[in-house]
């Protein structure tokens, strides 16, 4: 496993070469902060982090429900059973393998792959503006109806799971990147999605923390060009 640090944020990279899948570790003043739990083999690394840093880990918070973001889930919480499971409330449902869709959402089928025998609850249900230690949840739907993203209001650092990718190419969810094409294949909506996309450009964040790829450092003018082709697309 890759860790890249990044100030107070860790980016622990499975299979960075072939099929790259994040997640991240925000290092508090007294404790950490679990961001996605990444594949299966994803766990090992996590938890020789964790016990490098020395510190507690006091949540673990899903940006979403796939498969690829909750792999070593049970696993690592079977080791720090005191850390407390975060998702947002929509996706909640997901983790619990319910695809199931609400009225006034797009009708279209919730793709990727999704929990069938987790057992897990949550200890936490996420919604817009709720603080994660010093991280901000921003609702931002599309690759799932209930993803999130994690806003560091005191270094404008955002983290956002799926929403966009930076694997291939930097992409808002749901466009086809041939060379990492895993991500469109697993999104919702992709109109929602570009709402999503909207919304963190708004934010004009100085680092761009994604579930799949590098780290992006002042990606204003990159994520300015995704949003720009996104919407060529979508509305063409």
């Amino acid at each position: 496993m890759r860790i890249t640090k990044f100030n107070n944020l860790y980016q622990l990279t499975l299979w960075p070469k072939f099929f790259p899948v994040n997640c991240y570790i925000v290092e508090e003043e007294k404790h950490l902060v679990l961001i996605d739990a990444g594949m299966p083999a994803s766990f090992s690394g996590i938890v020789k982090l964790i016990k490098e840093l020395n510190k507690p880990l006091e949540k673990i918070v899903l940006t979403h429900a796939h498969g690829d973001h909750i792999g070593s889930l049970k696993h690592i919480k079977r080791i720090f059973p005191e850390a407390q499971v975060a998702i947002s409330i929509r996706d909640s449902r997901l983790l619990q393998g319910d695809t199931s869709l609400d009225e006034g959402e797009p009708q279209t089928p919730i793709k990727g792959g999704v929990p069938k025998d987790l057992k897990l609850t949550p200890e936490i249900y996420l919604k817009e503006g709720d603080m994660v230690s010093s991280l901000e949840v921003i609702e931002t739907p599309g690759h799932t109806p209930g993803s999130i993203s994690l806003w560091n209001n005191k270094d404008q650092s955002v983290i956002v799971g799926d929403a966009f990718q930076t694997q291939g190419k930097v992409a808002v969810s749901g466009q086809l990147v041939p060379l990492f094409p895993f991500p469109a294949f697993g999104t919702w909506n992709k109109e929602q999605s570009f709402n999503s996309a909207k919304k963190i450009q708004q934010l004009s964040p100085k680092l761009l923390a994604t579930g799949h790829g590098k780290v992006i450092l002042n990606p204003k003018e990159i994520i300015t060009k995704a949003v720009s082709m996104a919407e060529a697309n979508i509305f063409k």
